[in-house]
């Protein structure tokens, strides 16, 4: 009879993260009620019920702490991306990539901040938390191919388009539409511009 063994969990390293994620959690609180770069030790040791000083146990400065809210939150943005619907229509599957990251960067200012503004003066994102933006811009890279788009400008053009859009929407009106509501329109004269014609389109 072979008895089936259940692997040994490290119970110390589970505890160790749980807390990561409870310090992360906080900092979002804290980042979303006083802004961003109003982000203290002591308030966040306070809002969790630990000393300040402890703190470092988890993370070694208060740019480790961003370091890790840059690296989750793009995670979360390419973890959408993902779990967009396949479509046989390349136009399509460019209009849902664009209409993700436009949601996402509108939902939270502060983390559009973060991301997208570099308004935390002296924090650097490391390779590893930009890992998952970049995975994440390669969506939109592929979406772009698909629809026979592959010069270096038209993606540079792309980024300026759909950050300006998000960044309009946010400097000027948090929270609605005005902006992100002219995403398709955008999207379709951004093609009529990049999008090579096929002799098939002008027959």
């Amino acid at each position: 009879m072979i008895m089936s063994v259940n692997p040994i969990r490290d119970r110390r390293a589970e505890r160790y993260a749980a807390t990561r994620a409870e310090i992360l959690a906080a900092a979002w609180e804290l980042a979303e009620e006083k802004g961003l770069a109003s982000l203290a030790m002591r308030d966040l040791g306070a809002r969790i019920g630990m000393r300040a000083q402890s703190l470092y146990a988890y993370f070694p400065s208060k740019n480790a702490i961003y370091d890790a809210m840059f690296a989750a939150a793009n995670e979360e943005l390419l973890q959408r991306v993902k779990r967009l619907p396949k479509t046989r229509d390349p136009v399509e599957g460019l209009r849902l990539n664009l209409r993700v990251f436009l949601q996402f960067c509108v939902e939270s200012l502060v983390r559009y901040q973060l991301l997208y503004q570099r308004s935390i003066p002296g924090f650097e994102p490391s390779p590893e938390a930009y890992r998952a933006a970049i995975e994440a811009l390669d969506t939109a890279r592929h979406a772009l191919l698909a629809c026979g788009i592959t010069q270096q400008k038209a993606l540079d053009a792309w980024t300026a388009v759909s950050g300006g859009l998000a960044a309009q929407q946010n400097a000027n009106e948090p929270g609605g539409e005005r902006w992100i509501g002219l995403a398709d329109e955008i999207l379709d004269m951004y093609l009529a511009h990049y999008r090579p014609t096929t002799a098939e389109e002008t027959q």
